[in-house]
C-alpha cells in the first residue's frame, strides 16, 4: 500500500474538499438535488488523479470518473483514495451498473478515506462496511473538513434524510442476526412502547402521522422503530430502548447507575435510572444536579445556582454515552459516577471504527455513530445539538468554563471519560495547573510552536520552555522538528491511556 505522511494525508484531503466545489448538479425530473462529490487518489508510484461529479459526462459519480475513465488502464493495486462521500453501496445501482464500492475493491485499492457517510440511517455505512469486508482499510477526514463537506451539501443532504425517512418500500424479508437491535423483541408488543413519546417524536419529525393507524405504523417499520411480523406489528430492539415504558424489562444494560463517592471513597446508595431512553438523560441530569455542589449567583434580582461543574457538559457527555454505546453487550450498563475530585463516566463498548481512541482525546474525532437512529430520534427531539456542535460545548471546558479536558481511556468492556473537577486535572498524570492548560491547547491545537504557549499563558520564554520539557518528561507530549520549526504535539502515550 502508498505509505503517506500525515502531512500529505491532510495535503489530499483540503485538496479534494476543493475537487468537489466543481461538481456539476445534473437535472433531474424528480426534482432532487444531486450531491457535491470530489475523489481524489495515489497511485503506487505517487503521482497522483482527480475527479468530482459529472466532470465528463452528466450524472457519473467522482468514484466512477477516476477510477474507470481516467485510470482505467492503470494498475491501482495498493492505491490510496478520497472521497469526500461515503462511496456508494452494492445494490444502490441499477444494474447492471456496479456501486462505487464494488469499484473500489475490484480496481485492488488498498485504503479509503472517506469524508462523511451515507445521509440516510437506514444504509448508512453499508458502502464502508463493503470495503472492509473485502479487505480496504478505511478512515476518516478530520472533523473540520467534514463540516465544509456538510456546509457545501446542505440542500443535498435535508433533502435525502427527508426521502428516506418518509420513503414506504415493500416489506422485505427479515434477515437479522438474533440480538440485533432491528430484530423484533420476543414477547413484546405495541402496547409496551409509551405511545405518547412515539407520537411526540412523530409530531416533531413532520410526518404528519399517527401511532396506532396504518400509515403510522408502517412509517415507523420502515424507520425501524417496528417490525411487521406474522402476529402482527411488534417493537423493535431500537424501538423498545427508545420509547419502551420499561425496556429493561428485556434489555437489562440499557440502565444508568449513578454513584456519589464519599470523602473516604466509599461509594454512596447507587441509583439505577432506567426508563426509555429518550427520557434517561433528564433523569439523570436531574439527579446529577442534586448531587453536585453549587452556590448561588446573587448579581441578579433573582438568585440563580451556580454549579461548580458546568452542567451543560455531563448532559452532553451523557447523551453521547446513550446514543453511541454498544447495547449488544450484555451484563454492560453506563457508569455515571461523581467524587470530590472527578466525574467519570463509562459507556460500553469500543469507540465505533473507523474513529480512534487518539482522536477522542485530542478532539478530532468525526461524526460517525453505532446507532444512527437513535442519533436521528434524539436529534428530532431537541435532546442532542446538531452535528459538532455537543462536541464543540466539550472543546470549550478550558476557555469558557476554566476547566481542563476530559479524558478518554479504554478499559474493556469500556470507554471511559473522566472529567476532573479540579483546575490541574486528573490526579495520577500529575500536572500543574498551567502543565494541564499547555497540555490541553496542544492537544487541541495539534503540532504547537513554543511561542503559541508562551502568548496563551502569558509567559516568559524560559519559563514557557521549562514548562513544555516538564511536559516532555512526564511523557505527555514530544518534541518534533529543530531550531525555528520547533513544535510540540501530544504523544502517543497520553492519547491512548
Amino acid at each position: 500500500m502508498v505509505e503517506l505522511t500525515k502531512v500529505q494525508i491532510r495535503k489530499y484531503m483540503e485538496e479534494v474538499v476543493e475537487v468537489m466545489r466543481n461538481s456539476i448538479a445534473e437535472v433531474r425530473v424528480d426534482g432532487k438535488p444531486t450531491p457535491k462529490v470530489g475523489a481524489l487518489i495515489v497511485k503506487p508510484d505517487g503521482t497522483t488523479e482527480t475527479a468530482y461529479r459529472g466532470e465528463l459526462r452528466e450524472g457519473d459519480h467522482a468514484e466512477y470518473t477516476l477510477i474507470e475513465r481516467k485510470c482505467r488502464d492503470q494498475n491501482l493495486t495498493g492505491a490510496v483514495l478520497f472521497a469526500t462521500l461515503e462511496p456508494c453501496a452494492p445494490g444502490a445501482r441499477k444494474s447492471p451498473k456496479l456501486s462505487c464500492a464494488e469499484r473500489i475493491t475490484n480496481a485492488r485499492i488498498a485504503k479509503v478515506f472517506y469524508g462523511i457517510e451515507d445521509p440516510d440511517p437506514t444504509v448508512s455505512g453499508k458502502g464502508c462496511a463493503h470495503l472492509k469486508a473485502n479487505g480496504v482499510e478505511v478512515a476518516l477526514f478530520d472533523r473540520d473538513l467534514q463540516d465544509v463537506i456538510r456546509e457545501c451539501n446542505t440542500e443535498f443532504l435535508n433533502a435525502a434524510n427527508e426521502r428516506s425517512l418518509l420513503a414506504k418500500e415493500e416489506p422485505k424479508e427479515l434477515n437479522i442476526a438474533a440480538g440485533s437491535l432491528d430484530a423484533p423483541v420476543k414477547n413484546c408488543t405495541l402496547e409496551m412502547l409509551d405511545a405518547e413519546l412515539v407520537q411526540d417524536f412523530l409530531d416533531k419529525a413532520g410526518w404528519n402521522v399517527k401511532f396506532g393507524e396504518k400509515d403510522g405504523l408502517e412509517l415507523l417499520t420502515q424507520f425501524g422503530i417496528l417490525v411487521s411480523t406474522e402476529n402482527g406489528y411488534v417493537p423493535s430492539g431500537t424501538g423498545l430502548l427508545l420509547f419502551g415504558k420499561h425496556p429493561e424489562a428485556s434489555f437489562p444494560n440499557a440502565v444508568i447507575k449513578a454513584t456519589f463517592l464519599n470523602d473516604d471513597g466509599s461509594e454512596g446508595d447507587i441509583v439505577n435510572i432506567a426508563g426509555p431512553l429518550v427520557k434517561q438523560p433528564d433523569n439523570a441530569y436531574n439527579w446529577y444536579e442534586q448531587k453536585i455542589g453549587k452556590q448561588i449567583d446573587r448579581s441578579h434580582p433573582e438568585r440563580q445556582p451556580i454549579y461548580d461543574y458546568p452542567l451543560k457538559v455531563i448532559r452532553e457527555v451523557l447523551i453521547n454515552a446513550i446514543i453511541h454505546r454498544q447495547y449488544e453487550i450484555a451484563g454492560a450498563p453506563i457508569y455515571l459516577t461523581i467524587s470530590n475530585s472527578e466525574i467519570v463516566v463509562k459507556s460500553p463498548g469500543y469507540p465505533v471504527e473507523p474513529i480512534t481512541l487518539e482522536q477522542i482525546n485530542n478532539f478530532s474525532a468525526p461524526t460517525v455513530s453505532r446507532n444512527a437512529r437513535m442519533m436521528f430520534v434524539f436529534g428530532v427531539l431537541n435532546l442532542s445539538e446538531q452535528r459538532g456542535l455537543g462536541f464543540k460545548t466539550v472543546r470549550d471546558l478550558p476557555e469558557v468554563y476554566n476547566f481542563p479536558l476530559p479524558v478518554a481511556q479504554w478499559d474493556a468492556p469500556y470507554l471511559s471519560l473522566v472529567l476532573s473537577r479540579k483546575p490541574e486535572g486528573i490526579k495520577e498524570e500529575g500536572l500543574t495547573e498551567k502543565e494541564r492548560k499547555a497540555f490541553d491547547y496542544i492537544r487541541l491545537n495539534g503540532d504547537t510552536p513554543r511561542k503559541k504557549i508562551e502568548e496563551y499563558l502569558k509567559l516568559e520564554k524560559k519559563t514557557a520552555e521549562r514548562l513544555l520539557n516538564s511536559l516532555i518528561e512526564k511523557q505527555k507530549i514530544v518534541r518534533k522538528g529543530v531550531g525555528s520549526n520547533t513544535v510540540y504535539s501530544a504523544s502517543e502515550d497520553s492519547r491512548e491511556e
